[in-house]
């Protein structure tokens, strides 16, 4: 994959190379061809060799003798130029403002030599002209004019362009190549590292890496980021496993207990011999049992309406105070609880709240029988009504960090709850009610010295 990714990027970079090469190449030849142009305007209007021949108007033929007139002896200062006029057989027959080394006789190749080069002076450039049967020189100085001569056929011309058009191309390409495998290693390596670390994502893998600098620093920070969240939602996901498979053994076992009575005196109902008392002894017994078992089930139904927010609630205004404390009074009235010690107290005699009575007695009847169940049977429960809260406390065995950390998941049983019976969603399910009814609910505690639950009721001013 590492290879893939160079690959292609290699392949866009030599692709944009020939690209570029092919563009460069045209706007080369255009501008070449626009500057000849320019040049041959220049040429034909404006250049030395067009003064040159034009110079001829200026030379005036008298009885066979050629003279430069005023108007040309004035160009020719003008141009900072000179002239010599010749005849047929290349003798100066004229002269103005020639320099002294100037020949005085010129024969045809000397004529051709001096057209050439520059024979007198660097900054001269000199050129022929001829009128009748006369010839003249003009020499211009500091006209800028290079000759350059230069010997070629076009087939060795085109050979060498090619041969050297190609090399440029080869060179191109092959630094076009070198540099595309720099970059693009530079760059691949970090998506091929990202690539295996989405993969391990992919797998489970949760695992952080070393994160590389520049611009794919953020991404790797992310991913890092990304893969610790996943390792701890997937630990937390084990545990709410392990949790929920303990739970179901717990209520299988909770299920079975009260069958095996409910089958157990089911059977001997079938005796003849049993007296009415005994007939009756049983038949509560599996009354009992049923009703356990309906509870439990009622707590499995219960705890998934709450948990899709399915839970229909039946609101009306209640005296929480008279609420709470007929709760406290039916748990005094309970044989287990008969002997316990509640004491229970409000700021006023008229505190009302929209509720529903029955899910939130359910609530609060969880919360007060957990702090008798859960502690010695001398411990004193505390219960107070203010206007928007009902608190709950007491000075028993408290509850352990590691459980309170837990204490409203659901399936939690804590450490202290192995010699009680029950479903582990009592909490979670009280939790949840409270929720619904706009409040929180909050529990504090510390080992030894008691624990509180602090019930905080919607306020319906604020709403």
């Amino acid at each position: 994959m590492k290879w893939k990714l160079t690959a292609r990027f290699l392949l866009s970079v030599l692709s944009i190379v020939i690209i570029v090469i092919f563009v460069n190449t045209a706007i080369l030849i255009g501008f070449f061809i626009f500057q000849q142009g320019n040049n041959y305007d220049n040429t034909t209007s404006y250049s030395e060799e067009n003064f040159v021949r034009e110079f001829q108007q200026y030379i005036d033929i008298s009885d066979g003798t050629p003279a430069v007139s005023k108007d040309g002896l004035q160009q020719l200062h003008q141009r900072n130029a000179w002239i010599q006029l010749l005849d047929n057989n290349g003798q100066v027959i004229d002269t103005h403002f020639a320099p002294d080394k100037a020949p005085s006789h010129y024969a045809p190749i000397d004529l051709i030599q001096v057209y050439k080069y520059k024979e007198f002076d660097f900054d001269t450039t000199v050129y022929v002209g001829s009128k009748e049967s006369f010839s003249y020189l003009i020499g211009i100085k500091g006209s800028g004019v290079t000759r350059y001569v230069t010997h070629f056929s076009g087939s060795s011309v085109l050979q060498f362009i090619g041969k050297f058009g190609l090399l440029i191309v080869i060179a191109d390409l092959l630094v076009a190549a070198l540099v595309g495998w720099l970059f693009g290693r530079t760059l691949t390596k970090p998506l091929h590292a990202m690539i295996e670390r989405i993969r391990h994502l992919k797998n489970h893998e949760h695992v952080t890496s070393k994160m590389p600098g520049g611009v794919y620093k953020p991404v790797f920070e992310n991913l890092n980021e990304v893969s610790r969240e996943l390792a701890a939602h997937e630990q937390e996901r084990k545990r709410l496993e392990m949790m929920r498979e303990e739970w179901i053994s717990n209520v299988s076992h909770d299920m079975k207990t009260p069958l095996a009575s409910i089958r157990g005196y089911a059977e001997l109902l079938n005796d003849e011999q049993l007296t009415k008392s005994e007939l009756s002894e049983y038949a509560q017994i599996i009354e009992k049992q049923s009703l356990h078992m309906q509870d439990l089930l009622d707590d499995l139904n219960l705890t998934m309406r709450l948990r899709h927010q399915q839970l229909p609630l039946t609101l009306n205004e209640v005296n929480m105070v008279q609420f709470i404390r007929e709760i406290v009074i039916d748990t005094l009235n309970t044989p287990q609880y008969e002997l316990a010690n509640i004491e229970f107290d409000a700021t006023s005699e008229n505190i009302k709240h929209q509720i529903d009575e029955h899910f939130m007695r359910r609530a609060v009847v969880n919360f007060l029988h957990n702090a008798l169940l859960h502690n010695p049977s001398d411990v004193t429960v505390n219960v107070f009504v203010d206007d928007y809260s009902i608190t709950i406390s007491d000075n028993g065995n408290g509850i352990s960090a590691e459980d309170l950390e837990h204490i409203f998941e659901r399936y939690y049983r804590g450490t202290n709850t192995e010699q009680t019976h029950g479903t582990g969603l009592g909490t979670a399910i009280a939790r949840d009610i409270i929720e619904a009814h706009g409040g929180t609910v909050t529990i504090t505690s510390e080992e030894q010295q008691g624990t509180i639950v602090s019930i905080q009721l919607q306020d319906e001013e604020k709403e």
